[in-house]
């Protein structure tokens, strides 16, 4: 775990940069064969304004990333944060713990409450918007969400008083775990739901872009699906009825132009409708 940790708080730009390709790489590939659904589309179009998006999110996390370092410095010069006020633990069990609760800090608190503030959801929106979720639609974020959730990434770094290593050991993590349980593959479904009881498996995930509610404001997990589990909002659906988008914001053609997904934040805010008991 030393080595690990080591490497993780020198990576190189290059190697970080490696690991979202590849990812996205190896998930378009199996895409091409173990679909979920035979979209009707053509991927590299489609492919376009995530990858814009994308683009930003790696940019904006760049500018930004000084403060993490910084912040991660001072909690560990002062031995400040939840990290080291418990009884001493060795390096493995203390880069668990800081990567289960960045997973619950950075990730599933800020996607909760996104869901749950109207000038959010507008800004969260744009990543609901697809309606071909594939691992390109992993980091469709407005340039406003990646600031946001930079934001809630760097409390729990304040909080827990992490460690570079393992701030990049789990941002590497996220990003892995975030194409894979959006990239439209199915597993068999056994092994989808025993790998949902530890880590978001793809039908878990794309259960939260199913277009209706109660399912889009369920299943927030990143990484881990236990938090969707200990707070109660995990639900299960049957994949085969899965329909992605938003009931109230439909236009397909609209939500794949970068124009008007900039733009989508600063809509006129569209309450989401429940679907029907006889849909359930």
């Amino acid at each position: 775990m030393e080595t690990i940790i080591g490497y993780f708080e020198t990576i190189p730009s290059l190697h970080r940069s490696f690991i979202l390709v590849g990812g996205l790489s190896l998930f378009w590939i199996l895409e091409n064969n173990l679909y979920l659904f035979k979209f009707k589309y053509k991927k590299w179009r489609h492919a376009l304004p995530n990858l814009f998006f994308t683009f930003t999110t790696v940019i904006i996390n760049f500018v930004l990333a000084f403060l993490l370092l910084n912040t991660s410095d001072w909690v560990n010069d002062n031995e400040f944060g939840l990290l080291h006020w418990i009884p001493d633990t060795n390096l493995l069990i203390n880069v668990i713990i800081g990567i289960l609760l960045l997973d619950l800090i950075g990730a599933y608190t800020p996607h909760w409450v996104e869901h749950k503030i109207k000038p959010l959801w507008m800004i969260h929106l744009v990543h609901h918007s697809d309606h071909h979720v594939d691992t390109t639609t992993a980091n469709r974020h407005h340039p406003l969400e990646s600031i946001i959730r930079f934001g809630f990434t760097l409390l729990g770094v304040f909080l827990l008083g992490a460690d570079i290593g393992t701030i990049m050991l789990y941002q590497s993590l996220s990003l892995i775990a975030t194409q894979f349980n959006h990239a439209n593959i199915k597993l068999p479904k056994k092994i989808d739901l025993y790998i949902s009881y530890l880590i978001v498996s793809p039908d878990m995930h794309k259960t939260h872009h199913h277009y209706r509610l109660p399912y889009t404001d369920a299943n927030f997990g990143n990484i881990f699906s236990i938090w969707d589990r200990l707070f109660g909002t995990y639900i299960p659906f049957d994949r085969e009825k899965l329909v992605y988008g938003v009931d109230v914001f439909f236009d397909e053609e609209g939500n794949r132009k970068i124009t008007n997904l900039l733009k989508q934040p600063f809509q006129p805010y569209s309450k989401p409708t429940l679907t029907p008991k006889t849909e359930i």
